[in-house]
């Protein structure tokens, strides 16, 4: 969900304050499928933002019009919701007239408060798609085809090039253009570039989904002569390899659909379609692009103007009918990627000759904007490394055969500039070689790509090691977001692994606005379960890996939970609770044994640490070891999990055989796996984790089993963890719940070996996929990865800041806010934006007195656990509380806090003695 598409300032009659409406149209597309709810209730949210306590919505009002002057005049011809009274202020579905394909739709709100009634807002907007295949009106255009230059074996790819000339007669009322442009597009009118994206449209199993882009392009069209242009890359289309035709899933060669409707002022209508009458070439200065291994120009076979009118084509292809890619087409609702931030070069240094390292400083996924001016002909190569050899030469070996290169041939023109369209790189280092005169920083930029989603939060404490976390954190997390979650961003891989991001995807969900990314995930992953049921490793399914696991498809759940639990979004679990039911039985069914232990895992705890990082030292991390433990235990969460989905999405009649499943896999759980001295399985970190945080402990042993837990920590491991992949999503919650906060605090600010604190003090400014990256074999060896942050900024946010959403009124509607001060940890401000607004907590111990500033927002409550010691009392904006001031709907004091309800606002508490 995209959030802030609009601001609106309006006033509230009964305050004196301004308040602020930002409509935002959450999942508005029109699917294919014309019964989908989707397609025919499209869902609209509001946020009320004001500073008066206890602001609370009481009814809403929405009118949705064809028009804006209607809309101005308050005629809501497509809908009048009437007053409706409810709290509720996001996923309102639209109940209005049935709407066509290719329609603009205007919307309002106001709102009913406790406090008065407010404006109608501003207008807003949301446009309807092509809903129905046959709304699509030409066909796919393409070279099903080699050119003399292209080398299939070598995956060397020209770009294609397309053009289309029309004209516009009469005066335009709207324009709107629709593609699919696959691989990768770029669109221009007239020599103009439409959008900011770029690497458009986001990635998907082809032959299940594509997805289409969108845009408004009535300002391009006056009357007169225009011209279509659009370039296609290979992108995810033509796989980056295609000698591995059991492994790589290829889909052919780039091609397109097109189609641009003009609405003219007097009501008719105008259909420009991709069909054999656009003309084509591959011999433009793309020589060939490829995501692993580069992009290649050759400005000196730039065809100025081609996209413009009046170029002569004569000696251009006719463009040729090709076979549709199979996939149903689908508006894409998650945001495409952009160039989201600038980076000057900290260092050039000259390596001799027209040689240069140039020293980003920051380890980034993007390319480089490079001026140069020189003779025509000349090549500027430009090479891609995340680190230096000891020598200062960068360090490609952890590359595998990507080559990471990108090559630009002058057309010596005077000074030129060029970035590529359709590659990207994982770096902080280029090589540059063959540059002619002396590079300067001014020369080289480099561009920071990643989906156009929003930081929703900032952390800062008195901890130096948490804050360089947070920031190595937000950098690994933004390279690897590239339509789809990736893992990472730099080797001959890149792929969307399911394992990666099942506690992590909750933990980056406090960082940046991902819901629209992981909701289109989740569809990727339910077009890529099997019919049996199995579920991939990997979804979209570019590599062919179904190894039937727990842990790497039990994504698909986990992601679900997460979604719920941060947006309240119901829809995403009724949408997918077959396919998680149906994934479920197909694991019961073919490893489940009688006893209830699921036999099968591939992977095991992934990515173990070596005893030390000396111990480590040039070994391959690639190593499976896989668990039945971890397996089963995880089988008996997700009774758990799909017993809390039972409830909320009306399939109550499943919940008891799931139940009953449970408890057998639970009993043969302990059985199997625990033993009488207090530990789990072989009495690994992990082993002993799992079944706590999945309460598997027989009532009994529970004591024994935490104790065992905090000794492994504290004494056998010596205050560090020693946790792979699996074992580090439940890691700060699992310590956190048997008593440990202060344990999990130590660990999560180590400095020495293995810990996030460990890859800072050795020069990391993103996220290693290896505790032991600076010594581990280099075939296996990211030095931007996001695997191993595990729980840990969801223990951030709803521990150490306070901010966290209640499991029974999700998405923040109402806000636990409980801090754990532990440790030297005197201070946290942080603030986290959630559907209804920011929320903020702002605290410090100073000496014996402890200052709580904290922001809730409009239309919410917060649950507000204050420490409070024998002797101290509490104060608020200087007095003392006595549970009467306004927005404080209740106190209850219990051993150690004082737990306030309160409504919106601003509060500033002080606890002293």
């Amino acid at each position: 969900m995209k959030r802030f598409l609009a601001s609106i300032l309006f006033l509230l009659p009964l305050l004196t304050v301004k308040a602020q409406i930002n409509l935002r149209n959450l999942r508005c597309e029109m699917l294919v499928n014309p019964l989908s709810v989707t397609a025919e209730n499209p869902r609209l949210s509001w946020e009320i933002v004001g500073k008066e306590r206890g602001l609370k919505q009481e009814a809403y009002e929405i009118l949705v019009a064809s028009d804006p002057a209607k809309l101005a005049a308050g005629e809501g011809d497509l809908w009048n919701s009437g007053k409706v009274e409810t709290d509720n202020s996001v996923y309102i579905a639209y109940q209005g007239k049935r709407l066509a394909s290719n329609k603009a739709c205007y919307w309002k709100v106001r709102v009913y408060t406790n406090k008065g009634l407010t404006e109608w807002s501003g207008p807003a907007q949301w446009g309807t798609g092509l809903r129905y295949y046959k709304d699509w009106e030409g066909r796919w255009i393409g070279f099903d085809r080699l050119f003399p230059w292209e080398n299939a074996a070598a995956s060397r790819l020209s770009a294609r090039y397309f053009r289309k000339e029309f004209a516009v007669a009469k005066q335009v009322k709207s324009a709107t253009a629709y593609i699919m442009g696959l691989g990768l597009y770029e669109l221009s009118i007239d020599g103009k570039k439409v959008g900011d994206q770029v690497l458009a449209p986001a990635p998907t199993d082809y032959t299940k989904n594509i997805k289409y882009n969108t845009f408004d392009v009535t300002e391009q069209l006056k009357q007169g002569q225009h011209a279509i242009g659009v370039v296609l890359g290979n992108g995810r289309f033509y796989a980056m390899r295609q000698t591995k035709a059991y492994k790589n899933n290829s889909f052919g060669y780039p091609k397109l659909m097109f189609q641009l409707i003009i609405t003219y002022t007097d009501g008719s209508r105008a259909v420009i379609k991709t069909d054999d009458s656009w003309k084509g070439t591959a011999d433009g200065p793309i020589r060939t692009n490829n995501e692993y291994d580069g992009e290649e120009y050759d400005a000196q076979k730039e065809m100025k103007g081609w996209d413009k009118a009046g170029f002569d084509d004569k000696s251009w292809l006719k463009a040729e009918f090709v076979q549709e890619p199979g996939g149903r087409y689908e508006a894409q609702m998650n945001e495409n990627m952009k160039v989201m931030k600038d980076l000057t070069p900290v260092a050039i240094i000259k390596k001799g000759g027209d040689r240069y390292i140039v020293d980003l400083g920051q380890n980034m996924a993007g390319w480089v904007k490079l001026q140069v001016k020189g003779k025509k002909g000349q090549k500027v190569t430009l090479r891609f490394a995340e680190s230096l050899q000891d020598n200062g030469e960068i360090f490609t070996t952890n590359l595998r055969d990507a080559k990471a290169t990108d090559i630009y041939t002058l057309k010596g023109e005077g000074m030129e500039s060029w970035e590529p369209r359709f590659t990207y790189h994982g770096f902080r280092y280029i090589e540059v070689s063959g540059y002619p005169g002396t590079l300067s920083k001014n020369d080289i930029t480099g561009r920071l790509v990643y989906d156009d989603i929003a930081t929703v939060s900032t952390f800062e404490s008195s901890n130096a090691v948490l804050n360089q976390i947070y920031k190595n954190s937000w950098w690994a997390i933004a390279s690897n977001y590239k339509g789809m979650p990736i893992d990472c961003p730099q080797r001959n891989e890149r792929q969307p692994w399911l394992g990666d991001r099942a506690m992590v995807a909750y933990s980056e969900s406090f960082l940046f606005d991902n819901a629209r990314l992981y909701t289109k995930w989740l569809d990727d992953i339910k077009y890529a379960q099997k019919p049996d049921g199995a579920i991939p490793d990997v979804a979209p399914a570019f590599w062919r890996y179904y190894s039937d696991n727990m842990t790497w498809p039990g994504t698909y759940l986990m992601v679900a939970e997460m979604l719920y639990n941060q947006t309240g979004d119901v829809a995403l679990l009724k949408d997918h609770y077959p396919s998680m039911k149906k994934w479920l039985q197909y694991m019961k069914d073919r490893y489940m044994t009688e006893d209830g232990i699921v036999t099968k895992d591939s992977y095991g705890d992934w990515c173990v640490p070596p005893v030390t990082a000396e111990a480590g030292k040039g070994v391959n991390a690639d190593q499976k070891h896989p668990s039945q433990l971890i397996s089963t235990a995880y089988y008996y969460h997700f009774m758990q999990v799909m017993m809390r989905f039972c409830k909320i999405t009306g399939n109550e009649q499943d919940s008891t055989q799931f139940a009953q499943l449970a408890e057998k896999v639970k009993q043969g759980f302990n059985s199997k796996f625990y033993h009488e001295e207090g530990y789990y399985g072989d009495n690994t970190l992990t082993d002993n984790l799992l079944p706590v945080c999945f309460k598997m402990i027989d009532p009994a042993n529970k004591n024994k089993v935490w104790k065992n837990l905090a000794y492994i920590v504290e004494v056998t491991n010596k205050g560090h963890l020693s946790t792979g992949v699996v074992g580090t999503q439940w890691l700060m919650y699992g310590l956190t719940e048997i008593g440990k906060a202060e344990l999990a605090y130590g660990m999560a600010t180590q400095k020495t070996y293995p810990s996030l604190g460990y890859m800072i003090e050795n020069g990391a400014t993103s996220i290693w996929e290896l505790w032991n990256g600076n010594t581990a074999a280099p075939k296996m060896n990211s030095q931007n990865h996001v695997m191993m942050l595990g729980d840990l900024f969801i223990w951030y946010f709803e521990h150490l800041a306070a901010i966290r959403a209640d499991a029974r009124e999700t998405g923040f509607k109402k806000v636990i806010m409980k801090p754990k001060r532990m440790g030297d940890l005197s201070a946290v401000n942080a603030t986290y934006r959630s559907n209804y607004g920011e929320v903020k907590s702002d605290w410090k111990q100073v000496g014996a007195s402890f200052f709580w500033n904290i922001t809730v927002p409009p239309n919410t409550t917060a649950v507000v656990y204050l420490p409070v010691a024998p002797g101290e009392k509490v104060y608020e904006a200087g007095k003392l509380v006595t549970g009467k001031e306004e927005g404080i709907l209740s106190t209850k004091p219990i051993t150690g806090r004082l737990v306030l309800n309160v409504g919106s606002g601003n509060y500033s508490f002080e606890v002293k003695k």
